[in-house]
């Protein structure tokens, strides 16, 4: 007689579907988020709270289409704002965009022409503004789609009204605060942005470049000769230099030489039969001979550099005489130990030309042509000749003039323009500089790198080696799509006006209601009344990185869900790309430190790049780009996140199709583990059939035990940013501790047992409790899971598990190390079963290990500590029968297993016992009973009578 039991067993039931199908249906979950004003809920949800941490947008630049880098950045940002929610804090979360600039500009340049052509300035910069807009509305909706929650509706923007005028309130701040200064000095200057840049503005690479020694040849050349003890007769003495950019040589006004330094006056290549002495560095004499193809140097005498100070060269080509001064920049490492000088075109060289009284010439224009002022070298026409291109042409008029001693191509590392990737010139122009000395702000901003904590810990080391050598900060920029210098200066002193700070404010005033445009149309008399006479108005706007370096002034300092207010514990984070170092990270530094005199963080973390499989950053050109958007559309925003979370941000990241495909799979694992949860859920209510952790079954008690212990480990790693260890806590619980353990051991109780026995409500109570704390661990990562999650959970529960803190309904389980020691052994002697249970499988002895028995060798001690739960410990092996028995005698083919200060050995039999249909165990007592003869005698207790009692496993 054959019946059908299939009713009395409790299957899982869930409508957590097995698949997540990620990419349709994340937007779905999305719209309903927007639609329900998901980050404004949670905002008032946690409004409360004492503990306010603020994760600061570092604005991206509004342009293109977001990339695999904004999607790192922007998850690894969410994932640090929503840990802190479930860590208790209020963590409000402000998006931003940086909307002035060249790219913009560049934009909208080619579609309408330059400011002028089609359109008048004011026009240009609606259009700028319009554009701007536009990449801000595509960019934002792949940031929402990403799952990342903020306040979109009202991100901050730079080129807002209210924030252009705060960035002039800040300028004011600086100005007041002494920092602020006007001068001519050389800046970094690309000619295709016809302006100036800064530091982090700058990129290196590869360029190939002329390197010529040149002699400059003394006026009074004996002279020259008798600081060596020389007698020169009629022979040429010059001063040889050696340079790389000989299209500077018309502006050389100088030749320095190092003062403590000693030079050798030696024989140099006849010139036009006549004899030449050249002066070179003694330490450098040998490579100068070398490359003046002399087969020996002959030297003829020494004399410190300080000797020849003040005396007068010919300029190679020019009717111009220059002066040798002493420079502590000039060194005998390469060259000749000689430099020319031009003021025009070297840090270095100004500050020495300017100690000497030596001007500026400034014959090259913005756009790397020489003017129409500059004179004609030795029939050689220079003006309206770009300076590449006259490289050639003066190394051929060098070698015309005989003064041209050696000549060679090199490759070194180079400055370029990090927007057009075209090589940059020092440029000294007038322009207006944020000083690093004047105010002590370099000091200031060196003493608050240290009030940081930096995440990974070399970013301090980093910034502040940047800091320390970092030239005055040039602020200035000339062009057309900026927030403006709004000073008025003196048309004979180039002053400011001693009112500006009050100046300034007036002029906010007006942009806070019509924008920037608001100064360019300002008629200067409604401010300075008749000193418009004397003042002008400055056009110069402020560089980039002013705008988004004043964010914590102008956002921060601003909206007072950013603020401390009544908060007792309050943090500031910065977070975004290791070349921040040079760019946000320190343009925030330098305007906080020169506003408020402290740094405007208390954390700043930093992540590293994305590249491919082989190391390669993401190009076009080498086709190895990974769309975020593709991502999402094929395998679900979920998985890229999950990819961010896994891979060291430290570091480069690696990531390709075969890695993604990897993730995808860790994904799969990590959802069905919690589809088994949840489907054995089925039916449970906690409010009713929650028990309590002490009173549960032993097993289960142990398994809210181990998930104690996880989430210790995964708060901990949220805490400190090791978002890596947070998913390989996770991933690990999943596969060992409730794949391959406990899930698989609990089946039985779960399907067999009477719906409301206790040992089946003990299970769902762990499996509750379990899934109310991975919930939480994954929400920060997996935005659109978790909430799957939540939602499918029993019991009565908030809209979303971001109105939640990390779970607390596991600390009741504080494990003993004796009852460590404990699971410790009984998990030895199962991993020893489990392979002597495969090498049956092999041998095909058997086919599930419900087919076996085991029998456990041991001594006295270890039979007595397993001793009262030996009855349940078939269900914790899952084979059909279990046996404690004494070390002697054993079974020949017994595995060895190493217990705490013990020995134990495992062997298995296969059963003989009948199987039973409704539990698939092997029992002697199958058939035993008339009504249902393929029962085992506990299957029919739990239909028909009260059940098994399970106290532990």
């Amino acid at each position: 007689m054959t019946h059908d039991y299939k009713s009395t067993i409790n299957l899982p039931q869930t409508d957590f579907p097995m698949r997540g199908d990620l990419p349709k249906r994340e937007p779905g979950w999305l719209a309903e988020w927007e639609q329900a004003g998901r980050y404004a809920q949670i905002q008032q949800k946690t409004a409360h709270r004492d503990s306010v941490f603020v994760l600061h947008d570092g604005p991206p630049y509004a342009n293109g289409s977001i990339h695999i880098g904004h999607a790192v950045n922007k998850i690894l940002k969410d994932m640090v704002v929503k840990s802190k929610l479930l860590a208790g804090q209020r963590a409000p979360y402000v998006p931003g965009w940086d909307c002035h600039g060249l790219p913009i500009e560049i934009a909208v340049e080619k579609k309408y022409g330059k400011p002028g052509d089609k359109l008048d300035a004011a026009q240009f910069r609606q259009k700028c503004r319009e554009y701007a807009q536009q990449q801000i509305d595509d960019q934002r909706a792949g940031f929402r789609r990403l799952g990342v929650l903020g306040d979109w509706e009202h991100p901050y923007r730079t080129m807002d009204f209210k924030y252009e005028a705060d960035m002039l309130r800040a300028l004011a701040r600086i100005v007041s605060n002494g920092h602020v200064v006007r001068g001519a000095k050389p800046v970094y200057w690309c000619f295709d942005c016809a302006s100036a840049l800064a530091e982090a503005e700058i990129e290196y690479g590869d360029k190939v470049s002329p390197a010529v020694d040149v002699a400059y040849d003394a006026v009074e050349p004996k002279a020259l000769a008798a600081k060596f003890g020389v007698d020169a007769g009629d022979a040429i003495v010059a001063i040889p230099i050696w340079t790389t950019t000989p299209w500077t040589l018309p502006e050389s006004q100088a030749v320095s030489l190092g003062a403590d330094l000693e030079y050798a006056l030696i024989e140099g290549p006849s010139r036009a039969g006549k004899r030449v002495l050249l002066v070179v560095a003694s330490a450098l004499v040998d490579k100068a001979a070398q490359r003046y193809g002399l087969e020996q140097a002959v030297v003829l005498g020494h004399a410190e550099g300080k000797a020849l100070e003040g005396l007068k060269l010919h300029h190679p080509f020019y009717p111009r005489e220059v002066p040798v001064i002493l420079g502590e920049h000039v060194s005998a490492e390469d060259g000749t130990g000689a430099v020319h000088t031009s003021p025009d075109h070297g840090v270095e060289d100004f500050v020495v030309a300017r100690e000497y009284g030596i001007g500026l010439l400034n014959y090259i224009g913005s756009h790397g042509t020489y003017r129409a002022d500059t004179p004609a070298a030795d029939g050689l026409e220079l003006a309206g000749l770009h300076i590449w291109k006259a490289n050639d042409a003066i190394v051929e008029l060098l070698r015309r003039r005989g003064v041209l001693l050696a000549f060679a191509k090199i490759e070194h590392s180079y400055p370029n323009c990090w927007r057009h990737k075209t090589p940059v010139i020092y440029r000294t122009t007038p322009q207006w500089f944020i000083s690093m000395e004047q105010a002590q702000l370099r000091e200031t901003a060196l003493t608050s790198i240290k009030a940081v904590r930096w995440v990974p810990g070399w970013g301090e080391e980093r910034i502040a080696g940047m800091v320390a050598g970092r030239p005055d900060w040039c602020i200035s920029r000339q062009r057309t799509w900026g927030v403006p210098i709004a000073l008025f200066v003196h048309k004979a002193t180039q002053e400011p006006h001693p009112d500006s700070v009050a100046l300034l404010e007036q002029v906010a005033k007006k942009v806070e209601q019509g924008g920037i445009d608001a100064w360019f149309a300002l008629d200067a008399a409604e401010l300075i009344g008749d000193q418009v006479s004397d003042y002008e108005k400055v056009t110069d706007v402020l560089d980039v990185w002013f705008d988004s370096g004043v964010t914590h002034f102008a956002v921060i300092g601003q909206r007072p869900e950013l603020q401390q207010g009544r908060a007792s514990h309050y943090k500031v984070m910065y977070l975004e790309g290791s070349d921040q170092h040079r760019g946000w990270f320190q343009s925030s530094l330098l305007t906080s430190a020169a506003i408020h005199g402290r740094a405007p963080y208390n954390e700043v973390l930093t992540h590293g790049f994305a590249v491919d499989a082989n190391g390669r950053k993401m190009s076009k050109s080498l086709g190895n780009v990974v769309a975020p958007q593709k991502v999402m559309d094929t395998l679900g925003a979920d998985v890229l996140r999950l990819w961010v979370a896994s891979a060291d941000y430290r570091n480069e990241m690696t990531v390709s199709d075969e890695i993604l495909k990897r993730v995808s799979d860790a994904y799969r694992r990590i959802r069905n583990t919690a589809r088994f949860l949840l489907g054995n859920l089925d039916g449970f209510d906690p409010a009713k059939h929650l028990l309590p952790v002490e009173g549960s079954v032993l097993l289960d008690q142990w398994a809210v035990q181990q998930a104690y212990d996880v989430q210790q480990a995964v708060t901990a790693a949220y805490e400190r940013y090791d978002y890596p260890e947070v998913v390989s806590r996770i991933q690990n619980f999943c596969t060992n501790e409730l794949g391959a353990l406990y899930l698989d051991i609990t089946k039985d109780r779960l399907y067999t047992m009477p719906t409301d026995s206790r040992g089946r409500r003990s299970a769902q109570s762990a499996m509750y409790r379990i899934g109310e704390a991975l919930v939480r661990w994954l929400a920060p990562i997996l935005s659109f899971t978790a909430e799957e999650i939540w939602q499918a959970l029993p019991g009565e529960r908030g809209d979303s598990v971001l109105f939640e803190t990390w779970y607390d309904g596991l600390t009741a389980t504080q494990a003993t190390p004796e009852q460590r020691r404990w699971w410790a052994d009984l998990l030895a002697i199962r991993d020893t079963a489990a392979r002597v249970l495969e090498g049956m499988r092999k041998a095909e002895r058997i086919g599930a290990a419900l087919e076996a028995k085991l029998v456990l060798n041991t001594d006295a001690a270890s039979r007595s500590r397993y001793a009262e739960v030996a009855d349940e410990l078939r269900f914790f092996f899952i084979t059909s029968d279990f046996t404690l028995a004494p070390s002697t005698p054993r079974a020949d083919d017994a595995a060895k297993v190493e217990l705490d200060g013990a020995e134990a050995w495992i062997s298995a039999d296969v059963s003989g016992a009948a199987k039973c249909v409704r539990c698939w165990h092997r029992r002697d007592d199958v058939g035993s009973h008339a009504e249902h003869p393929e029962l085992c005698g506990r299957c029919i207790g739990n239909i028909e009578g009260p059940g098994e009692d399970r106290r532990w496993f």
